[in-house]
């Protein structure tokens, strides 16, 4: 993991890594031969393993990494970014579509008929084709490449990173006119599964179920999360739920271990064991294949693979050697899993509970079998969420309080609603599913639906806007590290160790505060057809603006997090001037007035399209930078960025660059 943290963010040459790698490997055959007994420990041999690994990280994601492969099509001589470009694509997955438009995630084939490999975002005009796109359709389209903007707001969500992480670079855009589809060549194993997930839905729609609980479905089993509404995934994410929504380590558990109870007579035979395990693991793959090939599929099938290996072993394996032997594959297999939100939180998750639910559950052991079965469950759900928690609040800043009673209830009966879920599909794709039976599963489905829309309902219990940075994780993870090693071995130096601990976090806090309380400056946010100013002293926040604001807008609410500032939003009606240290800030809306006698303006601020001779601005004026928000249209800004650019004025664009701060 070390080597791939560094291998993303330097370069290096894959030559001098294979000769790195090759040398470091002479070496441990050398310490191998010399050494009396097999690859007896010494420290010799600790580092050889350790330099070796550290530089197979690098190498991994340095060979995976398509921007470094010639065949990568930025790295065609046709390829030029924003002008008109012929390129023949092959769909690979179904993305979320939004109001406007329906996303795919395309592979580019060629490039002005040049074979090209990579990935790229394809966004299509909705109802500009007449039949939305499927995986293994191959397209032939001429349009712009162009950039994935990054955040246009202080500390919002950076998608181009997040992209990035995923090998996507650029994007287009397409409507009807763009686009020739072509007759299918070939059919791939992600165009098989999709297929096979389509007449799956076919036959779900046909039995009569619709809405939710068909999407819920899709996503209990199918892996695909397409088509659950925002408000519906919200409610499960406020009820501390929203992991039954995508299969992960906890349904392929449940699948194993159905499985593993279907195989159980194949023990009585010879070689039956290895038999049952070679088709429980070829079963794991094809549902991973069905399921889309997820990454949080694959990393749980993987996972899962790894844990039936080690326990049909004669000599049982360590957990925490198997899940690091999978945690190796996947990663050597794709290094860019690391940056996912996901893979972190999932193995954080189960090595939090293979490390700490026995702690927990030790602490008192019930007499009676359903006091017992509460406590287990009780134990894990605090065990994960202990080992999620800190990484949670750093990327979605707040916490569900009512987690363990939306787990006690579901997590129970996840097991016959899977079970279940996959005899309705197998009866349904042969047509012979009873009416009843149908409706019944739907109801299940709805009551689980409307008990986790009640549970995050209870705002009081939902803990939004945590404001937690990437050092307080840091320092709560070494904190809850230390002391739970602490409590497995109650030595002095352990506990020093807690209080040092401890001092850090409090030592971050007062950091923390500091920063927020010396930080002055002066925003101008970017929101379509807004105009947001935001004058920043210390922990206060006043917000110009001429329509009315609440803390919960887009372009705001992720700096209020993201600073720490919190409180109530404080709003003023927008000014025409505004003063911040030696600048003298002039805002020009609609009326397009901006001749004062009494002020010398250094920076125009234009919002709302006003229709002024921009030139005699420029020359009565004449100021050192002159900005445009997202209120403006994009023909005016185009307009004046020329005019600008004619009378060597800087230009800034709030719509091309994101906000403008000054500090």
């Amino acid at each position: 993991m070390l080597g791939i943290l560094v291998g993303k963010f330097y370069n290096f040459q894959p030559t001098q890594l294979a000769v790195v790698v090759g040398f470091l490997l002479l070496l441990l055959g050398f310490q191998y031969f010399r050494a009396k007994k097999l690859f007896e420990p010494s420290v010799v041999f600790t580092i050889l393993v350790f330099l070796i690994s550290f530089f197979v990280g690098i190498s991994s994601i340095t060979y995976k990494n398509q921007l470094n492969k010639k065949l990568h099509y930025t790295n065609s001589s046709e390829f030029v970014a924003n002008k008109p470009l012929t390129a023949l694509l092959e769909i690979q997955k179904v993305l979320k579509p939004t109001i406007y438009f329906n996303k795919y995630e395309a592979t580019v084939l060629q490039l002005n008929n040049n074979y090209t490999i990579g990935k790229i975002l394809v966004a299509v005009v909705r109802d500009s084709i007449e039949n939305q796109l499927e995986v293994g359709n191959n397209l032939v389209v001429k349009t712009e490449f162009m950039s994935i903007n990054k955040p246009q707001n202080p500390y919002g969500f950076n998608y181009k990173k997040h992209l990035q992480n995923q090998q996507i670079h650029h994007q287009i855009h397409l409507e009807k006119s763009m686009v020739l589809k072509l007759q299918d060549k070939r059919n791939t194993l992600k165009g098989v599964a999709s297929k096979f997930r389509e007449s799956i839905n076919t036959s779900l729609i046909n039995n009569g179920f619709k809405d939710d609980e068909l999407a819920v479905i899709n996503a209990l089993l199918l892996g695909q999360r397409n088509t659950i509404s925002s408000e519906l995934l919200e409610s499960y994410s406020g009820a501390g739920a929203v992991h039954i929504l995508a299969v992960s380590g906890l349904h392929i558990g449940i699948i194993l271990l159905l499985l593993l109870f279907v195989f159980k007579p194949f023990y009585y035979f010879k070689n039956g064991k290895l038999i049952a395990t070679f088709f429980i693991i070829l079963l794991l793959w094809v549902y991973a294949i069905i399921a889309g090939l997820s990454a949080s599929v694959v990393r749980a099938v993987s996972m899962f693979t790894a844990l039936t290996i080690g326990m049909q072993l004669v000599q049982r394996s360590s957990v925490y050697n198997t899940l690091v032997i999978s945690m190796f594959f996947l990663l050597l297999f794709n290094p860019f899993y690391l940056f996912e939100v996901g893979f972190q939180l999932s193995y954080l998750a189960v090595f939090s509970i293979v490390w700490i639910q026995p702690k927990l559950y030790d602490l008192w052991k019930p007499n009676y079998w359903l006091p017992d079965k509460i406590w287990q469950l009780f134990t894990v759900s605090i065990a994960a969420q202990l080992g999620v928690l800190p990484l949670s609040l750093f990327y979605f800043h707040q916490f569900p309080g009512l987690f363990f009673l939306s787990n006690l209830v579901i997590i129970p009966f996840l097991g016959m609603i899977l079970t279940a879920g996959i005899i309705i599909i197998i009866l349904a794709i042969l047509d012979i599913l009873p009416q009843f039976l149908g409706d019944f599963y739907s109801g299940i489905i709805q009551l689980m639906n409307r008990f986790v829309e009640w549970i995050s309902n209870q705002e009081y219990f939902i803990i939004q806007n945590i404001s937690f940075s990437l050092m307080t994780m840091i320092a709560i993870y070494t904190f809850i590290f230390i002391t739970i090693k602490w409590i497995e071995k109650k030595v002095f130096y352990r506990f020093v160790f807690v209080l040092l601990s401890i001092i850090c976090i409090q030592s971050i806090f007062v950091f923390e505060k500091h920063k927020l309380q010396a930080t002055n400056e002066l925003i101008v946010f970017n929101q379509s057809k807004k105009s947001i100013i935001g004058n920043r002293v210390g922990a206060n926040l006043v917000i110009s603006s001429a329509d009315s604001l609440t803390q919960s807008n887009y372009a705001i609410k992720p700096y209020l997090i993201g600073t720490g500032i919190g409180g109530d939003l404080q709003t003023i009606k927008s000014k025409n001037v505004y003063k911040f240290k030696n600048e003298i800030i002039l805002i020009v809306d609609s009326l397009g007035i901006y001749e004062y006698k009494t002020i010398k303006p250094t920076i125009i601020v234009l919002q709302q399209s006003p229709k002024i001779n921009l030139e005699r601005l420029l020359k009565v004026i004449q100021p050192k930078l002159l900005i445009a928000d997202g209120s403006n249209y994009k023909s005016y800004v185009g307009l004046w960025e020329r005019t600008c650019l004619k009378n060597k004025t800087p230009f800034y664009s709030t719509m091309q660059k994101g906000a403008y701060i000054l500090k």
